[in-house]
C-alpha cells in the first residue's frame, strides 16, 4: 500500500489544509494502537499552531487508552532519544511557519521504516477505545537532554567566539546556553521565537543573519540550526558558508571512522577525499532515516547529508544539530573553519526545484537522466528527484567545470518543465 500522508519526514503540509487538528488526531489514535505499549513521548517545535495539533495528537493517543506525556517545546533528537514506546515531534523542519507536521520515533529512537509508516495510516479510520488513556505534562525533559548532550559531545571551548542562530526554533533557549557553559564567547541571533518566525530570515535555511554577524562581529565561525534542530550549518570567519558535506569531511577525518553513510546528493568531492583516505562510503536515497537505516545495517556510527543532517550514533539514536556543532568545535583543534573545511575539494553543483502537476517521474525521462550519466562517466552527474515534501522535482547537476554544471542543470529542469509542469 502507497503512504497517502508520509512523506520523506513524517507527515507534513499547511496547517488548515493538508494538515488538520482532525488528520493529527487521528494520527495521534493511529499512532498509538500501532505502539503497541500506547505509551507517547511528545515535544513541539515554536510553531503557533503547535500548541492545537499538540493537543490534537494527545487527544488521540488518549482516546486509543494510551498515555501521552507531553513535553512542550523541545528540539526533535531529545524526543528521540527520550522516547517511550513511541516519540512524536509536531513540527515540519525547516519549513516555514505556516506549516507544521508530526514526525514519529519508535521505541528505540529510530525514526519510523516505510512499512511501519504504511500501517500507521491503515489505522487512521479506527474507532476511539472504549476506555480511555490520559494526558500527562512534563517539564524535566530540556534538563535531561542537555546534560547528556553537553556531557557527550562537549569539549573545552575556552577562547572561541561563536554566533549561535537558533532559527527561532527549539533550540532557542538551549544551544547558546551549552556553549556559553563549555566556555565560549557566544552571542545569539534567532532566538526570540513568537510563534511566526521561525525559519524565516534566519536558521540553517538562511545564513545571511549569521554571516552578517560573524563578519560585523568578527566571530570565528557561526553555527545555524533548523526549526526543529535535528539539522546544523556554519559558516567560517569571513562568512563563507559551510555544509553538510563539508562537515561531515571533518568530522570523518578527526573522529577517524572507517565508514561514513551519505545520500545520493552528497557531492562527489567527498567521495574522492573518503577514497583517499580509505573509508568506506554508503549511498543511499535522500533522507536523514535512510542514512539511519544505512549505519544500524552497517554498524556505522557517522553519516549525514548536505543540508545538514549530521548523525553521530555514538551515545545517540539519531541525527542531532548540537551534538554535531559541538563536535565540529571540538574537531577544529587550534584551526580556524576555513582551514578545516578545505580539506573536502567540492565539484561545482548546480541544483533548482522545478514546480510540477506531478511528481512521478516518466520513463522517459528517466532514461534521459540515465543515459546523460553514462556519458559523463566520472566527469560529472545529473539527479532528478521528486521532493518528498513539496510540490517540486529536484535538479541537480554537478560537474567538475562550472559552466558544464549549470548547463547541464538548465537543460535537465527544462526537460522536467516540459514534461511534468
Amino acid at each position: 500500500m502507497a503512504r497517502r500522508y508520509f512523506g520523506t519526514d513524517g507527515v507534513r503540509g499547511i496547517v488548515g489544509q493538508d494538515l488538520t487538528t482532525d488528520l493529527v488526531e487521528r494520527l495521534g489514535r493511529a499512532s498509538a494502537l500501532w505502539s503497541k505499549g500506547r505509551r507517547v513521548f511528545v515535544g513541539r517545535d515554536t510553531r503557533g499552531s503547535g500548541p492545537e495539533l499538540e493537543e490534537a495528537f494527545a487527544r488521540g493517543i488518549a482516546s486509543a487508552g494510551g498515555n501521552a506525556v507531553l513535553a512542550g517545546v523541545l528540539p526533535t533528537p531529545a524526543v528521540a532519544l527520550l522516547a517511550l514506546d513511541l516519540g512524536a515531534v509536531i513540527s515540519a523542519s525547516h519549513n516555514p511557519p505556516e506549516y507544521n507536521g508530526v514526525k514519529l520515533f519508535d521505541r528505540d529512537g529510530r525514526k519510523l521504516t516505510d512499512a511501519a509508516e504504511e500501517e500507521i495510516e491503515a489505522l487512521l479510520d479506527a474507532p476511539p477505545s472504549q476506555e480511555p488513556g490520559q494526558i500527562d505534562h512534563v517539564g524535566v525533559a530540556t534538563d535531561s537532554y542537555f546534560e547528556h548532550i553537553v556531557e557527550r559531545f562537549g569539549s573545552d571551548l575556552t577562547g572561541l567566539r561563536i554566533a549561535v542562530d537558533c532559527a527561532n526554533g527549539a533550540y532557542s533557549g538551549i544551544a547558546p546556553k551549552a556553549f556559553e557553559q563549555l566556555g565560549a564567547e557566544v552571542v545569539a541571533v534567532g532566538a526570540t521565537p513568537d510563534g511566526d518566525n521561525i525559519n524565516v530570515g534566519c536558521g540553517a535555511t538562511d545564513l545571511s543573519l549569521l554571516q552578517a554577524t560573524v563578519v560585523e562581529g568578527g566571530f570565528d565561525l557561526g553555527v545555524a540550526f533548523d526549526g526543529d534542530g535535528d539539522r546544523m550549518l556554519a559558516v567560517d570567519a569571513e562568512g563563507n558558508a559551510v555544509d553538510g558535506d563539508q562537515i561531515l569531511a571533518v568530522l570523518a577525518l578527526d573522529l577517524k571512522v572507517d565508514l561514513v553513510a551519505v545520500t545520493v546528493m552528497t557531492n562527489l568531492g567527498f567521495h574522492r577525499l573518503m577514497g583517499e583516505r580509505g573509508v568506506r562510503v554508503l549511498m543511499t536515497d535522500v533522507g536523514d532515516r535512510y542514512v539511519l537505516e544505512a549505519l544500524r545495517a552497517s554498524g556505522g556510527v557517522l553519516g549525514g547529508e548536505q543540508s545538514g543532517h549530521i548523525i553521530y550514533l555514538r551515545d545517540h539514536v539519531t541525527g542531532d544539530g548540537l551534538a554535531a556543532a559541538l563536535l565540529l568545535c571540538g574537531a577544529l583543534k587550534g584551526r580556524t573553519l576555513g582551514e578545516a573545511a578545505s580539506i573536502l575539494p567540492r565539484y561545482p553543483q548546480i541544483q533548482e526545484s522545478v514546480p510540477v502537476a506531478t511528481r512521478e517521474l516518466p520513463q522517459g525521462l528517466v532514461a534521459e537522466v540515465e543515459g546523460l550519466n553514462r556519458e559523463l562517466g566520472e566527469r560529472g552527474r545529473v539527479l532528478v528527484r521528486p521532493s518528498g515534501t513539496e510540490p517540486v522535482v529536484r535538479v541537480l547537476a554537478e560537474a567538475e567545470d562550472f559552466a558544464e554544471a549549470r548547463d547541464l542543470c538548465a537543460k535537465m529542469s527544462a526537460l522536467v518543465r516540459r514534461e511534468l509542469g
